[in-house]
């Protein structure tokens, strides 16, 4: 299934993509989509229901996030070695881990802004993977029961703040906007291989990101088990796990950053894709 969310910021309803590309409008069936119909016993639910049944809805209303707000988003840094290689540093040994601000989470299609006195906002296309159950100090081969499915993440960063201001990175991903999320997440049963999954980004038509999952440091499995032992993650919870090269900081001989007026095209391989207008905060 391919699970989705409505409407205006704030006032989204639930939703379910249909084999010919129409929303289905879930609202008399779940509440949202959020952890409650995350959970294997309400997916299979959804699973059984006859999406032919369900009203469609007209014309085409803004795509939300994929996932009521969250609990955590919790986003893996430096998790592929060539993307390390380009960002000039080491190959981490255990996965680097740091939280997203939920005043990022944003829809898929939504304006990326950039924030007042920032001058390297970049780009990350990443997988997005979606908690299905309560996940505490999970071994690694239970972890893939604890995931619902996965989506397509924008891991929007300002280099400067992250980098050059001192302290955790997490001042340089946690600005409005920063977390465009979706459009859909997709279930777990309808992705067999989250490791074998192609991802790209292009800024105004140029492709920047091109890269495969495939080559990941750790992967899905190992980073829901490692995540767990610190951070208890709930159903609907997020984990952002990391981006391929091609970053705007790791251009040469250059670093190219984004600009308003600037459009940000990306996606995964039968994940679906965003678009964001970048904007002056």
């Amino acid at each position: 299934m391919k699970l989705l969310r409505h409407g205006p910021p704030g006032a989204e309803k639930p939703g379910l993509l249909d084999p010919d590309g129409a929303i289905r409008d879930l609202s008399g069936v779940v509440r949202d989509i959020d952890g409650e119909a995350l959970a294997p016993e309400a997916l299979r639910k959804l699973a059984a229901l006859d999406w032919h049944t369900l009203p469609k809805v007209a014309g085409s209303p803004r795509i939300g996030p994929c996932v009521a707000r969250p609990l955590n988003y919790v986003c893996i840094g430096l998790n592929y070695a060539d993307h390390a290689a380009e960002s000039g540093m080491a190959i981490p040994k255990e996965p680097i881990i740091f939280l997203k601000s939920l005043s990022a989470f944003s829809g898929p299609n939504d304006d990326v802004r950039i924030p007042r006195g920032a001058k390297k906002t970049d780009w990350e296309v990443e997988l997005g993977v979606v908690i299905g159950r309560l996940a505490r100090s999970v071994p690694e081969n239970e972890a893939m029961e604890h995931v619902a499915g996965y989506c397509v993440c924008n891991d929007v960063s300002e280099r400067e703040f992250q980098l050059e201001r001192g302290g955790t990175w997490d001042k340089g991903k946690g600005c409005d906007t920063f977390g465009p999320t979706g459009p859909w997440m997709v279930t777990r049963d309808e992705v067999p291989d989250p490791q074998n999954l192609r991802l790209w980004l292009e800024v105004d038509g140029r492709r920047f990101q091109d890269g495969n999952t495939s080559t990941m440091i750790f992967g899905v499995r190992k980073l829901v088990s490692y995540v767990s032992h610190f951070i208890t993650l709930a159903p609907g919870d997020i984990i952002s796990t990391g981006t391929p090269p091609g970053v705007g900081s790791g251009v040469k001989p250059e670093p190219v950053f984004l600009k308003p007026g600037q459009t940000m095209r990306l996606g995964i391989d039968g994940l679906g894709e965003q678009t964001q207008r970048v904007v002056e905060g």
